[in-house]
């Protein structure tokens, strides 16, 4: 657990500090900003409109009596993916773009679906509450 919140709050934020800096160093300061402006404002944007497409297929899966499970994970991804797409930075921009996409979100959907049933079929996840 100590390795990944290291990883979380130190190399992560160093890694995207140093995306910013490079890219500035290219494209310069201003043009930098404004970039990370517009994937903020293109990133809300996205999310909302594909977090209103995962709730009308969530809806409608529900009025047919369907288990919603591939559309709940979808629905997780496009939480995290918007929150990456408007935390500054390129590498969480393109992590959160990629759970935004649809076609990718759903390869994603499918491969977390996977590792969540390994984690339950290996007992890391227990699905039943013990007193």
């Amino acid at each position: 657990m100590f390795r990944i919140l290291l990883i979380l709050f130190i190399v992560v934020p160093a890694l995207e500090l140093w995306g910013i800096i490079a890219v500035g160093k290219v494209i310069g300061g201003w043009p930098t900003v404004l970039l990370i402006i517009a994937t903020g404002m293109i990133g809300a944007w996205l999310a909302k409109k594909q977090g209103l497409q995962v709730m009308r297929t969530l809806q409608l899966q529900l009025s047919r009596g369907e288990m919603p499970t591939l559309t709940i994970l979808e629905g997780a991804l496009v939480l995290v993916g918007s929150v990456l797409l408007l935390t500054p930075g390129f590498l969480s921009d393109v992590l959160g773009l990629l759970m935004l996409l649809p076609y990718t979100r759903l390869i994603l959907a499918h491969l977390l679906k996977k590792w969540l049933w390994r984690l339950i079929s290996t007992g890391k996840i227990n699905l039943l509450f013990r007193r």
